[in-house]
């Protein structure tokens, strides 16, 4: 009854020319959307409540596992960028009490996090998986 161990392959494209790619490319453009109305109207401020720290959480954490699980490096860089804006927005939805310059750091360095990270869901939309 002894049985070999069949060894897990991480797969080597997850989302390079899929559907995937379009999905996140589209999702990340209107993140960095609303995140650019919100710095030319002077908003700064995340939203502070539970909903909203547990969503970005959620998304940190998805992002990292998603970044582990593959081996191309164009969507492992793509899921690390949308791992440290989802981490941002993590800790400046729990932190109440930031400064404001902080937070408009915080605000201008997310919104170059996503356009980085429309740039290079593009280049995952368009191009042949690296091999």
């Amino acid at each position: 009854m002894d049985r070999p161990v069949a060894v897990r392959v991480k797969p080597m494209h997850l989302v390079c020319r899929s559907g995937w790619a379009l999905v996140i490319t589209v999702a990340c453009a209107y993140f960095a959307y609303t995140t650019f109305t919100n710095f030319r109207a002077a908003d700064y401020e995340w939203n502070h409540n539970w909903w909203d720290a547990l969503t970005w959480a959620v998304w940190a954490i998805l992002s990292a596992a998603l970044t582990s699980e593959v081996r191309c490096w164009r969507e492992r860089i793509l899921f690390g960028l949308i791992f440290l804006a989802a981490l941002l927005g993590l800790v400046f939805s729990l932190w109440n009490s930031a400064p404001i310059a902080d937070v408009k750091a915080a605000r201008g360095i997310a919104l170059a996090l996503w356009i980085a990270t429309v740039a290079l869901g593009l280049t995952t939309c368009l191009r042949h998986p690296v091999k």
